[in-house]
């Protein structure tokens, strides 16, 4: 028998195992009646609504067609025979909306590092696959749902050149399901090249000869027939050689960008600059090098004191008049629910509503890789629809009724909308009166 006298937990371990504890409670409890919708049983036509295709046109009074997750036609009209017909007067049909970079399903609560799981030791990790940590039963996915963003492009963090990202559909029992696209690109994450002291240059540059020597390395290795020693970095990397897979920049400053260029130019490499705060002062060379953009959310602070304040809305239409390939991002993960009001506000400064539509639908497809399964309203591509109340770009209108991933009915409930419910149903107020987004 053990007679050691009874040991108080020490502080940080209670804190621990009570946060564990809170975090298994609420993975149980919250949102238990919303769960992935089973595959698309029988045709669906939507008929009597305004049709955004997603690659510009406009189809007022259209009807869209789908079967086992595809889409059969769209147009005024279509074959209706042996179908469901779902009649959406008066509202707005669009492609599922796409987001370009989150960290969604990596992170959970943020103050909680063990719900964090975006960032990854070390500082040459491109072995690492961020698809096979993300987590499904977030309670943050629904609320994208519901204000029509279906695919998110799953982005780690973490080193210099960081894990594999992935596309993932939003309505999944697990990773495997969600899986859209599996690891499309890596990550690279460009130091500072604006340091705030001599120590910070030395150790940027330091940095830039690191990346630099691991991609000529790489290239060695990828040109070699045969192999003594496997090398799981350089064959992470091989897809960026034969071009099968995406070199994702992430820059702001005009310096990194040019930085980036030397390295697409050097190594012809297919890349994508993210952020690109200062990209529309370079783009006639992005233009000229096919290197696309993930814009920062035009809803942030101009990247220096001497840019006008309206710079950040008015960088998407720069770059569309200059032609350059760019769609709009968001921040971190909860807040990509923004996404759509974000182009909304975009589409304010230069540029059309189905230019900002395309934006976050087709362009976005186009950057990842994706737009032969999705991006637009066309025959052959996969039934990712929206059908909103109101105009999606719009926070004051849009209301998202429907939604349809693979031609799947999914719930757009969220957590949020219950707690919306519950206080409306304490409060004795009237639930046609109120909204509930």
């Amino acid at each position: 028998m053990n007679t050691r006298p009874f040991q108080l937990i020490p502080g940080y371990l209670f804190t621990v195992v009570f946060v564990g504890l809170m975090i298994q409670t609420l993975g149980v409890s919250a949102q238990p009646h919303i769960y992935p919708a089973p595959p698309q049983q029988r045709k669906i036509v939507l008929i009597h609504g305004t049709i955004h295709v997603g690659n510009g046109k406009v189809i007022p009074n259209g009807m869209i067609a789908f079967d086992r997750g595809k889409i059969l036609a769209v147009g005024e009209t279509v074959d209706t025979s042996g179908a469901e017909l779902v009649d959406v007067s008066g509202m707005q049909v669009y492609p599922g909306l796409i987001a370009p970079v989150t960290n969604l399903g990596l992170v959970e609560v943020e103050a909680v590092r063990a719900t964090r799981d975006e960032d990854e030791v070390g500082q040459i990790i491109p072995s690492v696959r961020s698809i096979v940590a993300y987590n499904t039963d977030s309670k943050v996915i629904p609320t994208l749902r519901s204000n029509g963003i279906l695919l998110a492009h799953i982005v780690p963090e973490g080193g210099l050149i960081g894990p594999t990202s992935s596309v993932v559909q939003l309505d999944a029992w697990n990773w495997e399901d969600a899986a859209y696209s599996k690891d499309i690109g890596i990550q690279l994450y460009l130091p500072r090249l604006y340091p705030s002291s001599p120590e910070a240059e030395t150790r940027a540059l330091q940095q830039v000869n690191t990346i630099k020597q691991f991609f000529q390395e790489a290239a060695a290795y990828y040109h070699e027939p045969q192999h003594t020693h496997r090398n799981l970095s350089f064959e992470a990397v091989k897809g960026l050689f034969d071009r099968s897979k995406i070199l994702f920049v992430h820059a702001d400053l005009e310096k990194e960008i040019w930085l980036a260029l030397d390295l697409a130019r050097t190594f012809h490499f297919r890349m994508v600059i993210v952020g690109g705060a200062d990209s529309w002062r370079v783009a006639d060379e992005l233009k000229k090098n096919e290197v696309a953009v993930i814009l920062q959310p035009p809803h942030s602070l101009p990247l220096t004191p001497d840019d006008p304040v309206d710079l950040p809305y008015r960088t998407a239409a720069l770059l569309q008049q200059a032609g350059v390939k760019f769609c709009i991002g968001e921040d971190g993960f909860w807040q990509q629910r923004n996404l759509p009001f974000e182009a909304g506000t975009a589409a304010a400064y230069g540029f059309t509503r189905e230019q900002a539509l395309e934006a976050i639908t087709l362009r976005a497809a186009e950057i990842l890789g994706i737009d032969s399964l999705t991006g637009s309203l066309e025959p052959g591509k996969d039934a990712n629809i929206v059908v909103s109340r109101g105009d999606i770009l719009d926070m004051r209108t849009s209301q998202v009724e429907m939604a349809y991933i693979q031609g799947r009915s999914i719930n757009l409930d969220n957590k949020q909308k219950d707690l919306m419910k519950r206080y409306v149903y304490k409060y004795g107020l009237d639930m046609d009166t109120t909204h509930i987004y």
